[in-house]
């Protein structure tokens, strides 16, 4: 349970948070360090990232949030979001996601920092994030579907099939739930069985062009988060949502 490295040329990172992988602030760091070590690892060609149980990601640990008195678990739910999605960006080898059942919130924010994304037929993808009063994740959402589609989605909290993914080409295959873990695992392979040297400059030059920074354009979200929670409303929210 938990965050599970299984090493190799081809890495997996596997999160398995019962009962719906929403995960703690411990969490999310454990997570950080895991793909920030994996990635170090010189023998390590690619990374799969995935998850076991009932979907992919369902963002931060509400209930954490809402027994922790003042603004802690908050800041630290913030800081540990961060530091998750920075280091699939920041991992020094491609990361691939293989993302089945549900993909919400946080889950987007590393989807969409991914280099690529495999999906299952039955994995959807949506920022709940407005019905939490909450924002963040729109710079990583905007990273795998159209500008005005994505704030249709932050405004109304609607999801999108991975097949609708798939027609926009931010998510390379579309397989049953069973073949998953082996469709993920056969495009990392192609990747590592690349010169890694070359695979790294490529994970950094491709990086360094990118037009949006995403650790920044998410910061500043986040500011947002944190302004709406000083108002009440992200309180109010989430205390409507465990109702």
């Amino acid at each position: 349970m938990g965050i599970t490295v299984r090493g190799g040329p081809v890495a997996e990172v596997v999160v398995e948070v019962p009962p719906v992988n929403a995960l703690a602030v411990r969490d999310w760091h454990d997570l950080a360090d895991a793909l920030t070590g994996t990635g170090a690892d010189p023998a390590t060609r690619a990374v799969v990232l995935r998850a076991e149980g009932r979907g992919f990601n369902a963002g931060v640990d509400i209930k954490e949030m809402q027994r922790t008195d003042g603004h802690a678990a908050l800041v630290g739910a913030n800081r540990g979001c961060f530091a998750a999605f920075a280091a699939v960006y920041d991992c020094q080898v491609p990361v691939i996601a293989a993302v089945h059942g549900f993909c919400l919130g946080g889950g987007v924010g590393l989807a969409g920092n991914a280099d690529i994304v495999v999906a299952s037929d039955d994995a959807y993808f949506g920022l709940p994030e407005v019905d939490r009063g909450a924002l963040g994740a729109a710079t990583h959402l905007a990273r795998l579907v159209p500008q005005h589609l994505m704030r249709a989605m932050v405004y109304t909290c609607r999801n999108v099939t991975a097949r609708e993914l798939h027609a926009f080409g931010s998510v390379l295959e579309v397989t049953t739930a069973d073949k998953l873990r082996e469709t993920a695992l056969e495009v990392a392979g192609r990747i590592a069985g690349k010169d890694p040297h070359v695979i790294r400059r490529a994970k950094e030059s491709l990086n360094g062009i990118d037009p949006v920074d995403v650790k920044r354009s998410y910061r500043f979200e986040q500011g947002f988060t944190f302004e709406l929670n000083l108002l009440g409303a992200g309180d109010e929210h989430r205390e409507r949502f465990l109702r």
